[in-house]
């Protein structure tokens, strides 16, 4: 049973976050390109966004491993052959229970502790991109200007990652009106002492200055020449729990007190808090429900119940998502927005299990695949390629034809 659920369970958590990565991967290089940022802090703010994504995939990991164990015990028989040795349902659900509650602490560590100081560092990357604290950069092909009277550079081809410089030009006028034109085959970026400058070192290149009052331009060549170049001034990054994201739940449960004399802040903390918990809570009746939606009616491989079951998974987050956000907003108490559909659920869960497990014949959703069953004829009736007469596909028609000697 452990090895059953292992390999769909640790499967889907991979490709899930595979997908994941993969969407937001080029996004991310799409606007490291746009800001001009070096290429290496597109892995640092991948990095950063796992830690969600496996939020998102382990309860529907957790989910899809043990319904598709059990779909298989039952469509091989197995599990009849188990239960005729008197192992019961109750005691099957052992294994997925252990998956379960190791899975719900890890997740609890994740979105509770690990989440939040994760999505933190990926903003603060994403606003060193956008203020060029991260090396940020001059555009190949494009005039860059840099503040406080710096000079305006033109760069035709960078290599290593902005390490080599070609093809460069560089034009800055100064307070008094004197301009200097510089033009130099390859240059390099050094930093300083001082985080407010930086020094661009040109080699092999003409500089040509003009100077108020001298009609004659100074024209030199030089093998390497340094200019000093000011930083354009930010200010420092904001500091975690700007957001609840960023927020871990001790601090949610501090800031969600009654003593918190601004609603605003209280109810969104509040909210943020009973969401993560009762995003973890759930996933201790996901081995309920792949019980109940994993097992197919008898003489059947049906698999409306796996379809059904990531239907109502997803269905339940997104309206937890709602509560959230009404609980959030003050127009419902976020106790009761995000406990009432946690019960409706598990009450449905509850529910179904018990249909399968102790009503005999029972299945949950006998009736959905009853008429599932009976669209699947009519579609395959309709087919191209297929000739079915009337008749054919029905169940009770076993009296001979007319005329035809039985």
């Amino acid at each position: 049973m452990a090895r059953l659920i292992a390999v769909p369970l640790f499967s889907t958590l991979v490709i899930a976050a595979m997908l994941l990565v993969l969407d937001r991967m080029l996004r991310l290089f799409d606007f490291v390109a746009t800001e001009g940022g070096p290429v290496s802090v597109v892995w640092q703010m991948l990095a950063n966004l796992l830690p969600e994504y496996f939020g998102l995939g382990i309860p529907i990991g957790l989910l899809l491993g043990c319904l598709l164990a059990f779909r298989r015990l039952a469509t091989s028989s197995e599990l009849d052959v188990l239960r005729a040795v008197g192992i019961g349902y109750n005691r099957l659900m052992l294994v997925p229970y252990m998956y379960a509650v190791v899975l719900a602490v890890l997740n609890l560590g994740i979105v509770g502790y690990i989440q939040p100081k994760a999505r933190f560092n990926y903003e603060r990357l994403r606003y060193e991109l956008r203020t060029g604290a991260l090396g940020a950069s001059i555009k190949v092909g494009e005039f860059t200007s840099f503040p406080n009277n710096g000079p305006t550079v033109r760069i035709e081809q960078s290599r290593e990652e902005g390490r080599e410089l070609s093809g460069i030009f560089l034009q800055q006028t100064d307070k008094k009106g004197n301009a200097l034109a510089v033009t130099a085959e390859k240059g390099k970026f050094f930093g300083t002492a001082n985080p407010d400058e930086i020094i661009f070192q040109l080699t092999k290149g003409t500089l040509v200055r003009n100077e108020v009052g001298i009609p004659t331009p100074r024209v030199l060549r030089f093998d390497l020449w340094n200019i000093p170049i000011p930083l354009p001034k930010s200010d420092p990054f904001r500091g975690r729990g700007g957001r609840n994201l960023e927020r871990t739940l001790p601090e949610l449960a501090v800031l969600g007190r009654k003593s918190n004399k601004d609603e605003e802040s209280r109810d969104t903390s509040r909210a943020a808090f009973h969401f993560r918990l009762t995003e973890v809570a759930a996933m201790f009746l996901l081995p309920l429900l792949a019980m109940a939606l994993g097992v197919p009616p008898k003489r059947s491989t049906s698999a409306l119940g796996v379809f059904l079951a990531i239907v109502m998974i997803v269905t339940y987050f997104k309206v937890n998502e709602y509560g959230q956000a009404v609980g959030g907003l003050g127009q419902i108490d976020p106790f009761l927005a995000l406990w009432v559909p946690f019960t409706i659920f598990g009450g449905l869960v509850l529910w179904m299990y018990y249909t399968i497990a102790y009503v005999p014949g029972g299945q949950p959703i006998g009736a959905l695949e009853r008429v599932f069953s009976k669209l699947s004829k009519a579609v395959r009736r309709w087919l191209p390629g297929r000739r079915i007469q009337p008749g054919a596909d029905d169940e009770d028609d076993d009296v001979p034809a007319e005329g035809v000697t039985a």
